[in-house]
């Protein structure tokens, strides 16, 4: 009979790999852009996550040793795919929709990222 521990490393992993597939499987039959955009950064990244726990798992119930290395690779993912996932949409509204398209900001300034008014010559 398995023990804990292994039962639980592998639902981490069957997780990751579910989480992986669903990812990869939106990415591939999504039609635009902003969709296929979902299935990399959201089920993807938890997949990897379940992936790196897993790991992280069998190095402390197995090995008896602490991992940080999965820790840091988990913590740089989950700060590193909402950073870019906004950036590729910017980018894709930057390129494929007219500033005419958009609809009234309610400032000012415009579309701009800030509410701040524009400097002045003196700063």
């Amino acid at each position: 009979m398995a023990s804990v521990s292994e039962i639980l490393i592998a639902f981490f992993i069957v997780c990751g790999g579910l989480f992986g597939l669903v990812g990869s499987f939106g990415l591939i039959k999504l039609r635009e852009s902003m969709q296929r955009l979902h299935g990399p950064t959201k089920a993807t990244t938890l997949g990897i996550g379940c992936v790196l726990i897993a790991s992280m798992l069998y190095a402390l119930l197995v090995k008896d040793t602490v991992s940080f290395h999965e820790l840091l690779i988990t913590l740089f993912l989950f700060l590193t795919a909402p950073i870019t996932a906004n950036f590729v949409a910017k980018t894709y509204i930057i390129r494929n929709i007219k500033e005419d398209d958009l609809p009234g900001s309610q400032s000012e300034y415009g579309w701009s990222v800030y509410d701040d008014p524009p400097p002045t010559k003196g700063e």
